[in-house]
């Protein structure tokens, strides 16, 4: 078995899991570092290390494109080219299917796309997308997939359900790296009948965990959830569940108590990249000048690097000279906190209080800090 669920919450339906990869064991709940280029921006493979991260998310479309599968494969794959030794997780290019609409063609086999770089065509269909996987070597690959966009009418949610189903079912036929896990990913956006029907359909054709797409795409909070609660209970319950594209803290929370395992988002990095530090009192806008003089660490009781060595006021002067460190120190200290309130979560489901944990953190951290 791959995936084990080691606990349940007894007040929800959180768990408490272990997931085996060929690059080692994943502890859930847990928070993915997106690292699109191979490279979670601004932090190096060790920085990574000592901040708790356990995942690194790969992108196979901008890989695709840069540096391409031919430097990849010459390097032995893209843990050897980055130089990080633990689970790595792509992404198919079925989120730029939605994230770039306007540069690109939906076929039945899969999508032409204009380089967002160039402009040169190229297609990416289930074929090319899992090759593509196969020669980065990740751990866990997802099938390619259409991802919708929010709003979207049922006639077109229908379509696009049948689309990802055929994906689906090609991506899991295509040839796959020694020991790669390869995921499933549920659609449907709003329609709850719909997402039940793509959920059992993925179950019949069989993949190591599945997804929940097609959130996180500027739907109101209740409906995601209610996009989570239209999938899970048709899932296996030995088999992990992740929600893509999701990053906030109390979100997290709330689709873990639903039975959640496992999430990635850009938000720790690139809200660093504007000057905002992720507490567990909210986010804070460290460039405010309220901070110039202060002396205290981005966070209190945060032990980061960053909140070790340093005072808002330092990173705040980083930032508004627009110096590199600034941007690193801020980096390091939101995929650690992220990372940390992952590793409280899967305490509290541990010492049977996650319930109790989880109406706290949601209070905590939708408050101003």
């Amino acid at each position: 078995m791959h995936f084990q669920v080691l606990k349940e919450d007894t007040a929800t339906k959180a768990r408490l899991g272990l997931l085996r990869t060929p690059h080692g064991a994943v502890e859930t709940p847990v928070f993915m570092d997106v690292g699109t280029l191979g490279t979670v921006k601004a932090l190096e493979p060790r920085d990574l290390a000592e901040t708790g991260a356990q995942v690194v998310l790969g992108n196979t479309y901008h890989l695709l494109l840069r540096p391409g599968p031919d430097v990849i494969a010459a390097a032995g794959g893209l843990h050897r080219f980055m130089r990080w030794d633990g689970p790595i997780l792509t992404d198919s290019g079925g989120f730029q299917v939605f994230s770039l609409a306007k540069m690109r063609k939906l076929t039945e086999e899969g999508c032409r796309f204009s380089s967002h770089i160039d402009g040169h065509e190229f297609f990416l269909g289930p074929k090319e997308s899992m090759a593509m996987q196969r020669v980065l070597g990740s751990d866990i690959a997802m099938v390619f997939d259409e991802c919708l966009p929010y709003p979207c009418d049922r006639p077109r949610a229908e379509k696009s359900v049948a689309q990802t189903l055929r994906w689906a079912r090609a991506s899991k036929d295509q040839p796959h790296a020694d020991g790669q896990l390869v995921f499933g990913i549920v659609q449907g956006g709003v329609y709850a009948d719909l997402r039940r029907m793509c959920a059992e359909e993925l179950v019949k054709i069989g993949f190591d965990g599945y997804a929940i797409g097609g959130v996180s795409v500027g739907e109101p909070e209740e409906e995601m959830y209610r996009a989570v609660d239209a999938s899970v209970p048709f899932l296996p319950k030995d088999s992990p569940r992740y929600v893509m594209g999701l990053g906030v803290m109390h979100q997290m929370a709330e689709c873990v108590a639903r039975g959640v395992d496992m999430f990635d988002c850009v938000i720790p990095t690139r809200i660093a990249r504007h000057g905002t530090a992720i507490t567990r009192k909210g986010n804070v806008a460290i460039k405010a000048a309220k901070w110039i003089f202060d002396q205290g660490p981005v966070e209190e009781g945060c032990d980061c690097y960053c909140c070790r060595n340093f005072s808002r006021s330092y990173v705040r002067h980083l930032l508004a000279c627009n110096e590199i460190l600034g941007l690193r120190l801020l980096t390091i200290h939101n995929v650690c906190a992220l990372n940390r309130f992952m590793k409280e979560m899967r305490a509290a489901i541990a010492d049977g209080t996650f319930f109790e944990w989880k109406e706290q953190a949601r209070k905590d951290t939708k408050s101003n800090a």
